[in-house]
């Protein structure tokens, strides 16, 4: 179903993140004559993306996911580093040209339910990214939003319908409908699924997979289920306070892994059978995630790292391939 990637054979690549910053100074302090402060949601990540590929990027609530997907689609401001799509340096576009790029880098949304506007019909929330880059007249329009709601497993006539009328499964494929409505070649999936029962997840992760065999789109998938990304995903990265510390193949980093911060949220995912589970060896992580205003030196993940030594607080590890396409920011793989 998925294309094949095999690690060491040069592909061409769609997504090229290079070392990408978003800092946001913190102006109430200063107004109120304290110091001023800047919270580092982002801070020195890449990674790649190849045509045809799923990249899932995984990490607990606060750690820059979402932020680092927005700032991808320009929609957030960079404060270091580049983006280039398809080799073209996208960081500094503005006006025309960047209205232009993002018909090929869509979004889909968490929330189906708040991502649609309940005020238009279906057949308008659809088809409005294609009145607004004035590819197609009214006719045109109609016809290929037909085409698309079918694509995604919705009636025809789903388009006379206002968003209320689906539950949230339906309101999400309408949700993908609208990304694909201008033919892109990169969605950035931002956590589609979470808001979704469980029966109703499958569905929707079993559509994206069937539409990126079928039309060939890449996905950066964003989500902290490890579940859902295991299923979907070719790659795997894992960020913890707004860097990446650990990258690679799918098998390798699920079976394999090599940060202890992976290893930790691995050991918490439920397995199904009662008499594994019964007898699986837990470390559950103690304290909180460091706040994102001024970081200290060192590792992020020192404070809560059961495995921690000097170097780590003193020290930011890089981020280093340790296994053929496998890489990680740790300083005990050293």
């Amino acid at each position: 179903m998925f294309p094949t990637i095999h690690a060491g054979v040069a592909m061409s690549v769609l997504l090229d993140v290079t070392n990408l910053s978003v800092h946001f100074p913190l102006r109430s302090l200063a107004l109120w004559g304290g110091a001023r402060h800047v919270a580092h949601a982002v801070d020195g990540v890449s990674l790649t993306l190849a045509p045809g590929e799923t990249l899932g990027l995984v990490g607990e609530s606060g750690s820059g996911k979402t932020t680092l997907g927005r700032a991808i689609l320009r929609r957030a401001p960079i404060t270091a580093g580049t983006v280039r799509f398809r080799g073209e340096d996208i960081t500094t576009l503005s006006g025309e040209p960047l209205r232009r790029l993002r018909r090929n880098m869509q979004l889909v949304f968490q929330d189906p339910y708040a991502s649609l506007n309940p005020r238009l019909r279906v057949r308008d929330i659809v088809g409005e990214p294609l009145e607004v880059h004035g590819i197609a007249d009214r006719d045109a329009i109609r016809e290929r939003v037909s085409r698309l709601l079918t694509l995604v497993g919705l009636p025809a006539d789903a388009g006379e319908r206002f968003p209320h009328a689906f539950s949230g499964g339906q309101r999400q494929r309408i949700g993908l409908a609208r990304a694909l409505a201008l033919e892109p070649e990169l969605i950035i999936a931002d956590e589609p699924v979470s808001a979704l029962d469980v029966s109703i997840r499958a569905q929707v992760v079993n559509l994206m997979q069937d539409l990126q065999a079928r039309l060939g789109l890449s996905y950066l998938f964003i989500a902290h289920d490890l579940s859902v990304v295991k299923h979907l995903s070719h790659r795997v990265a894992i960020m913890y306070a707004g860097k990446i510390v650990e990258i690679g193949d799918r098998r390798s980093v699920y079976e394999r892994p090599m940060h202890p911060y992976t290893e930790a949220l691995l050991a918490a995912v439920p397995v199904p059978d009662p008499a594994v589970e019964r007898h699986r060896q837990r470390a559950p992580l103690s304290g909180e995630p460091p706040s994102p205003v001024d970081p200290k030196p060192g590792c992020r993940f020192a404070s809560r790292c059961p495995l921690v030594r000097d170097v780590c607080r003193e020290t930011q590890p890089p981020l280093v391939e340790k296994r053929p396409s496998h890489s990680v920011a740790c300083w005990l793989r050293e």
